[in-house]
């Protein structure tokens, strides 16, 4: 069982809340933290914790705190990892792990010090649907992985702090385009490396320093590409999907908005949808059971689990640092209007791969370029020599 200091009574927090309460059923939030006196209290309340303060380190110090659960605005992530790390706490702590990769890698390297366990709560990496995905990915179904494409898009956020540029260290990329990096790093592999950043940022339409619409591409050391597309400014819910193609096959997955749950209402009855949602009128959207389908259940209990059997989560703060890195290069990239290097100081995978090559062979005098049955029945090759580069098609 873990007992849980929870640093955060907003949004976030409750999600995590109701997850925790729920998935294995012997866990429990015992302790909250809030800035607010009220806030603070009415978490308390509404989840019986038996311990509430607007002190950080006296919460995350209660002698019945087993594990710490970083649910903050992002400006105050370093600061509670930290506190973890003076009183030797393990901690997991919600996404983006910094503002930027230099505090992100501050705080890898002192939960590394102190040798206390570390989560990195990326949820739309445990999501049903991704995990089943990412399992036929690394059983080969694929191929070796292309192209990885992730999206998510919504009205905006919900509290005020992520507005604040400062507070928030940037915009949509920073809060969404954490997701859809480390999808498609899973997807492509952690192990591969990302070498650079082209990215399109602007702000279309929020009254905000920070960007509310982006779109960027990642490239990988063995070629693969890594597409990201975030928004605060998409009318109509939040909009979750990605795509993945490799040589051998292709997937698609549809998290959230158009997910085979459709409802029309002309009103009366709850207010609550679903996350995002913008209307509780007409014809909706619903999410069958929304803690598990964005992937909190899977979350905490690989990082329960893992903390128990003294064992690596699947998403660590190293994850966390390297994801920060590549937004770093994005939001570079966004000014320069150039590819952009990411600046990986630490890097545990492959080095020095290269692009695989495309060549496959048909015989010995020719490549396959491509093999097909038309419309009209006929079954072709289409073939490449291997010496005069000739591009030549043949019937079967």
């Amino acid at each position: 069982m873990q007992k849980i200091a929870m640093l955060g009574s907003g949004f976030i927090g409750r999600f995590y809340a109701d997850s925790i309460h729920g998935q294995r059923g012997r866990d429990r939030v015992v302790a909250i933290y809030a800035r607010s006196e009220a806030n603070a209290k009415k978490f308390a309340d509404d989840y019986q914790c038996a311990f509430w303060s607007t002190d950080m380190e006296e919460v995350i110090t209660h002698p019945d705190v087993t594990m710490v659960c970083v649910a903050l605005p992002n400006n105050l992530h370093e600061a509670a990892v930290m506190l973890c790390v003076k009183h030797k706490k393990a901690v997991v702590c919600t996404k983006p792990l910094g503002r930027n990769a230099e505090e992100a890698f501050r705080m890898m390297q002192a939960v590394e010090e102190a040798g206390i366990f570390a989560g990195y709560l990326e949820d739309l990496c445990y999501t049903p649907k991704f995990l089943k995905a990412l399992s036929s990915v690394k059983d080969g179904a694929l191929g070796r992985i292309l192209w990885a494409k992730s999206r998510e898009t919504h009205p905006g956020p919900h509290s005020n702090w992520f507005w604040d540029k400062e507070q928030a260290g940037g915009g949509c990329i920073l809060d969404l385009g954490c997701h859809c990096i480390e999808i498609a790093r899973n997807f492509i592999g952690k192990d591969v490396k990302p070498v650079e950043v082209m990215c399109w940022a602007a702000t279309q339409v929020k009254p905000i320093e920070a960007e509310d619409h982006a779109i960027a591409l990642v490239k990988y050391e063995n070629g693969a590409i890594g597409q990201l597309e975030v928004s605060w400014t998409f009318r109509g819910g939040m909009d979750l999907r990605d795509e993945v193609m490799g040589t051998e096959g292709t997937i698609w997955i549809n998290n959230f908005l158009r997910t085979g749950f459709e409802m029309y209402t002309s009103g009366k009855g709850g207010d609550y949808v679903a996350e995002k949602a913008e209307s509780n009128t007409g014809w909706l959207f619903p999410v069958g059971d929304e803690v598990n389908d964005l992937g909190y259940n899977h979350m905490f209990t690989d990082m329960f689990n893992s903390f128990e059997q003294g064992t690596t989560p699947a998403e660590t703060f190293y994850d966390g640092y390297v994801v920060n890195a590549v937004i770093d290069a994005a939001y570079r990239s966004a000014q320069t209007k150039q590819w952009e290097p990411v600046d990986l100081p630490v890097w545990r995978g492959h080095e020095g791969l290269s692009q695989a090559k495309t060549l496959v062979g048909y015989d010995e005098n020719y490549y396959l370029i491509k093999e097909e049955v038309t419309h009209d029945g006929r079954h072709k090759i289409i073939l490449k020599h291997k010496h005069s580069q000739q591009i030549v098609e043949r019937d079967l």
